[in-house]
């Protein structure tokens, strides 16, 4: 699972960072149906996904990982990381099964990511998100991001405010 132990993980849940086939289709998949039934954003966001997703599932290397979070078997999760520059990590894909919230899985695979990304040498780690995800933005800022940027625009069947977060991690 990684260098950690998340505290009582439910036993039918597990995490790890080797793709399978189907993962990145279903990772797609929980992202538009899960950001739909909770803020009614179109099939346009899977778009949104799908692209960088496959790109990823090709050709990442070592600097470059995804965490998948599967109950009973099934991605009920993910989270990655994706080199932007030789400095800066994109956090990516951070979702979360409304039946996992708030058992610490979130945090879990947050420090996860910054852990990796400081072995990996990134000088920093930035993450695009939007404004109605307001308890990931708490997740963000008490993992110690802050808020750099905004912008409202229509995208994904609604007018949304697209945020973008940062953390040093020199």
């Amino acid at each position: 699972m990684g260098s950690r132990d998340i505290k009582q993980l439910p036993p039918d849940v597990t995490i790890r960072s080797t793709l399978r086939p189907g993962d990145i289709g279903y990772v797609i998949y929980l992202h538009g149906t899960l950001y739909a039934a909770e803020y009614g954003w179109d099939h346009t966001f899977e778009a949104y996904v799908a692209g960088p997703l496959a790109e990823f599932s090709k050709s990442h290397n070592d600097r470059e990982r995804i965490w998948l979070v599967e109950k009973n078997g099934k991605i009920a999760g993910s989270i990655a990381i994706v080199e932007a520059s030789k400095d800066e990590a994109q956090l990516r894909w951070f979702l979360l099964h409304t039946d996992l919230r708030g058992k610490g899985i979130g945090r879990w695979l947050m420090d996860e990511v910054i852990s990796f990304c400081k072995a990996s040498q990134y000088s920093c780690i930035y993450l695009w998100t939007e404004s109605s995800l307001t308890a990931a933005a708490r997740l963000y800022e008490s993992s110690g991001f802050r808020l750099t940027e905004e912008n409202t625009h229509e995208l994904w069947g609604k007018v949304v405010t697209e945020q973008r977060y940062e953390r040093s991690l020199i």
